[in-house]
């Protein structure tokens, strides 16, 4: 049987990316957010480019290039550093975990990780079983909240994941108690993201 510990150990992690490469095709870490199980920001920085950037993605991420070579934005290997250190012994919860886990250049074990792109009866309840759901549809569709109306914010989007795990945390960690796993797999081509 499930036991709340009343959420210590989750960690809630979303990343905000800008275009880098051919085309801009290519996805480089600009922010990075970490919320607690209560929604309080534990972590948000904003991350200097380690290449020329080729696009912002400024209608969806509301990024520009001065807000990246502010005097507080961080250096890319101290965001990796103290964002794996936050992260040690957690469980991680987010959308879409193996995109943030790649920009971040960190692997984490698949066990302690709460994705809810990837939770069944999320995927049941819309009816698109096989499907990765975007974010802002899920918390539509089950909490019946707008998000991202302007743009993507990473500290909205990891305490809008917080907020659907811990609406079904006693099913999910129910499941994973009884020794089930409640999440479909993360796609394959991503699996050195995981330990």
């Amino acid at each position: 049987m499930y036991n709340s510990s009343e959420g210590k150990q989750y960690v809630a992690l979303s990343c905000q990316c800008v275009g880098v490469g051919s085309g801009g095709s290519v996805s480089m870490l600009a922010r990075v957010s970490l919320v607690d199980y209560r929604g309080t920001v534990v972590f948000d920085k904003y991350v200097r480019p380690t290449t020329t950037i080729v696009n912002y993605r400024t209608s969806s991420t509301g990024l520009k290039e001065a807000r990246l070579i502010a005097e507080d934005a961080i250096l890319f290997q101290e965001a990796q550093a103290r964002v794996a250190e936050l992260l040690r012994n957690k469980i991680i919860v987010g959308h879409s975990l193996w995109t943030d886990f790649q920009v971040l250049g960190i692997t984490h074990p698949a066990s302690d990780t709460r994705d809810v792109a990837l939770f069944l009866p999320f995927r049941q309840a819309i009816r698109m079983p096989n499907q990765v759901i975007g974010l802002q549809t899920l918390v539509w569709t089950l909490m019946r909240r707008v998000i991202q109306e302007e743009h993507q914010d990473s500290v909205e989007n990891a305490r809008a994941s917080m907020d659907l795990f811990r609406s079904h945390e006693r099913e999910w960690e129910g499941v994973i108690t009884d020794g089930n796993w409640p999440c479909a797999l993360p796609p394959s081509t991503y699996a050195r993201c995981y330990s």
